[in-house]
């Protein structure tokens, strides 16, 4: 059965987040398997101490539901990932527990922490900086991860900030990582977060700062297919509702606010650390004269039907390891739902991506505004 987890530790039935049909894809992946199939044999935990543990970027769960019975801390930047989470926890009649998303400090001294290596080598690098002051000399700190994520700058940050580090052995293209606490380190400020200019001349002020935390996308300068959107976004003097969804740094509503001077801009992402990012780059530049929200939210899940004009979308194609349309679909129909009749939403993608099918499938239209080498930009109509 597809979504039945069997551990040492017990069967779980665990799903992922958001639920689709005859999903093909697993809960979990080899990574948690083997990490706990290391942590059953571990005395620490058979012995069922009152011990405190802290599992980071437990995409779906499947950590903090089997160690569930030790009442364990989760810290993620994903709002995705802590309903997962949720939902998987009352799938197995499981207690809650305590989540703490990435703009929280963490509360707690931790025994055991469990790190879920990730794609990106920034935000682990942030992460092991918060972690570190709650650490003590004989706290037990896993990274575990399939191979392919795991390099040597991987294994350089355990030891530059944690302490002395070594790996297990590979199983099923999995592999731990072991690290000691060293208190004698002498550790450098953390650089997140970082700041790039924004220069794309036209009416847009060249002196503008644009802020990202560790995790938001395109971290280091503007992303080219951001570019190629913000310079065709469309324009209008009328007092129109705007969307920015997929927000990341907030670029895009920026922009927008700019080129609609008499709009509100609403700015959504499931990521914590990129919709922080946006509402500090839109208050440091134009909060003052405007009206914006900032929101944390799956796509647009809590948003009221028939309620904005304009959407702006650039949809990402994986869900961290997972590469596919699934989000995107998500994105364009809750878009639909979401636009008042004759609303419009606005779509840039790689020209690989069938995303006009997708949009004349769900709004029954779809017409390419401009498209380049690399990208197009697509617009559909609610009717």
């Amino acid at each position: 059965m597809q979504n039945k987890l069997s551990v040492k530790q017990g069967d779980f039935r665990l799903l992922r987040y958001p639920a689709r049909k005859n999903e093909p894809l697993r809960a979990w992946d080899a990574a948690d398997e083997l990490v706990l199939d290391y942590l059953a044999d571990d005395p620490l935990l058979s012995a069922k101490k009152s011990i405190s543990i802290l599992i980071i970027n437990d995409q779906f769960g499947c950590l903090t539901v089997v160690l569930n019975a030790f009442s364990p801390h989760t810290y993620t930047d994903s709002y995705i990932s802590i309903r997962a989470c949720e939902a998987n926890l009352a799938n197995n009649n499981l207690r809650p527990v305590k989540s703490i998303h990435s703009m929280q400090p963490l509360e707690a001294r931790y025994d055991l922490v469990i790190i879920k290596i990730q794609k990106s080598l920034a935000q682990l690098e942030d992460q092991l900086f918060k972690l570190r002051p709650h650490l003590h000399p004989q706290s037990i700190i896993i990274g575990a991860g399939m191979v392919k994520l795991i390099h040597s700058s991987t294994l350089n940050l355990f030891s530059q900030l944690i302490g002395t580090t070594h790996t297990s052995l590979a199983k099923k293209k999995a592999r731990l990582i072991f690290s000691q606490l060293d208190e004698q380190l002498v550790i450098k400020p953390n650089p997140y977060p970082q700041s790039y200019p924004l220069d794309i001349g036209g009416s847009i002020p060249t002196q503008w700062q644009i802020l990202n935390h560790a995790n938001v996308f395109s971290r280091a300068k503007l992303d080219i297919g951001c570019r190629f959107f913000i310079e065709h976004l469309p324009q209008s003097n009328k007092p129109l509702c705007i969307i920015d969804l997929g927000c990341g740094n907030g670029v895009v509503g920026l922009v927008a606010s700019i080129k609609n001077p008499n709009a509100s801009i609403d700015f959504y992402d499931e990521s914590f650390m990129a919709v922080a990012s946006a509402e500090h780059n839109f208050k440091q530049l134009l909060s003052a004269q405007r009206c914006a929200t900032f929101n944390v939210d799956d796509c647009l899940g809590s948003r009221a039907a028939n309620s904005a004009d304009i959407i702006l979308n650039n949809p990402p194609f994986h869900q961290q390891n997972a590469i596919g349309d699934f989000i995107a679909l998500q994105m364009f129909n809750q878009s639909l739902q979401t636009l008042k009749s004759g609303g419009e939403l606005w779509v840039v993608g790689n020209r690989h991506l069938d995303y006009m099918s997708s949009l004349k499938k769900i709004f029954g239209n779809c017409q390419k505004v401009i498209s380049n080498q690399k990208f197009f930009i697509l617009k559909a109509i609610k009717k």
